[in-house]
Parts: structure tokens; sequence; C-alpha cells
């Protein structure tokens, strides 16, 4: 069953590198869904640059997401910040309130059209899942091991990092997978405010009314956001793993 599961993840990889790297051998199957001798493919962009362009915008919000969330997760689970819990709910709770497409109308007046809206949008949009999972990672820490680590005269800081978020880090890249999936789509909002990416095709495909751009488009981001939040699973069991040896 394993085997199987690894030989479907390299065959999705391979048919996503196939297709950004090489989209011209897929022509005969988006023809059909062409009209008036409109191309089959793509063809007023690198799909594969758009592919690279889209994840790293999606990264690197999450990376940003991931600091901001994971910090205030652990000052919120200590004894003297437990008070501003409300306040950093309502903070990382702000861009799930919000529809993406609003939070890019606001940020373009501010700093202009292309990435950084996109990135604002994705930073803010991440944020939640990635905060209550590191909220609930550290508080569920077993009190027996937390109280064996202060009896072995580990300081706050010592126990905070080499036992709590060790122990909580599974349900933080759980937060951190989620966060991915949703950007990893919601990215594709960005090409309204001409960022680079993959709804960059999904748009030429609504507005020429071609099919086949909308359908290379969507299933791209699909595929991409499959085979990632596949990755972060295996690097999450693999943890939990490596903990349990441990």
């Amino acid at each position: 069953m394993r085997r199987a599961a690894t030989l479907l993840r390299l065959a999705g990889l391979g048919l996503l590198l196939a297709f950004l790297l090489a989209p011209q051998l897929f022509a005969p199957l988006f023809a059909p869904l062409t009209e008036g001798g409109a191309p089959p493919i793509y063809d007023q962009g690198n799909l594969g640059m758009l592919a690279l362009a889209h994840l790293a915008t999606v990264l690197a919000a999450c990376l940003g997401s991931t600091v901001l969330a994971v910090a205030l997760g652990i000052l919120v689970t200590r004894a003297g910040g437990q008070e501003f819990l409300p306040l950093s709910r309502a903070v990382v709770s702000f861009g799930q309130t919000f529809p993406p497409v609003a939070v890019l109308a606001l940020a373009v007046p501010l700093v202009g059209f292309g990435e950084k809206p996109t990135l604002i949008a994705l930073f803010l949009y991440g944020l939640l899942p990635i905060f209550e999972n590191t909220v609930v990672g550290l508080r569920t820490c077993p009190a027996a091991v937390l109280e064996a680590a202060s009896g072995m005269g580990m300081s706050a800081r010592q126990r905070l990092l080499t036992v709590e978020l060790p122990l909580a880090m599974p349900l933080i890249l759980e937060g951190i997978r989620i966060s991915l999936v949703i950007n990893i789509g919601t990215a594709t909002l960005g090409s309204t405010v001409a960022a680079k990416g993959l709804g960059e095709v999904i748009i030429a495909g609504l507005l020429s009314n071609n099919t086949a751009f909308v359908l290379q488009g969507g299933l791209a981001t699909g595929l991409m956001a499959v085979l990632l939040y596949d990755a972060v699973a295996a690097l999450e069991r693999r943890l939990c793993r490596t903990a349990r040896i441990d």
C-alpha cells in the first residue's frame, strides 16, 4: 500500500513537471476544448516560470505567517502572555474575516500592483490555522513531561526549545500544511492585481472563453496543492517517528 502511494506521488510529480516543461506534448488532449482555432496550450507566457512564481509567492507568505503565528502562539501560552490571547486571536483572524479579493483591493492603493498586495493577502490569510495549531500543540504537552524537564533543571527557555516545541511540532506542521494548501489556490487571485502566477492562465482563459486555458491553470494549481500537502504530511510523519524513537 505504501509503495503504491509512493508511486502515485511520483507519477503526479512527473506529470506536473512534464506539463510545465513541455506543455505542447499535451496539446492533443486540450484541443477538443477550444473553438475557432484558439491555441490549445497557453502561449502568452512560460508555464514553468509562472508555476515557480506562484510557488515562490505562496512559500514566502507562508514563511512570514509561520514566524508571526508561532511567535504569538508561544507568547499566549506563557504565564505572562495569556491575557493577550483574545487580542492575538483577533489579529490572526483578520485575514479570514475579509475575502482575499477585499484584502487585495485594500492593499493595492497602499503598495501598488504586483506581488506585494498578493503577499499581504496570503500572509494574513495563512495566520489563523498555524496560530491555532501552535496554541493547541503547546497547551497539550503532557504535564508529566514538562515537570520532568523542570526537575532536570531546565530553564523556561530550554524547556520550550527542547521539549515543548518538538512535541508540538506535528500540530504546527499540520497548521502550516493547511495554510499552504489554502494559499496555493488563493494565490491565483493575485493575477487580478498583476502578480505572476498560474492565475494568469485561468484569467486569460476566462477572458478569451478558452476552456483549455482555464483547465490547464486549474489542474496545475490543484496538482501542485496536492503534492505540497503530501510533502508536508510526509515531513510531519517523519518527525513523529523520530520523536517516538527518541
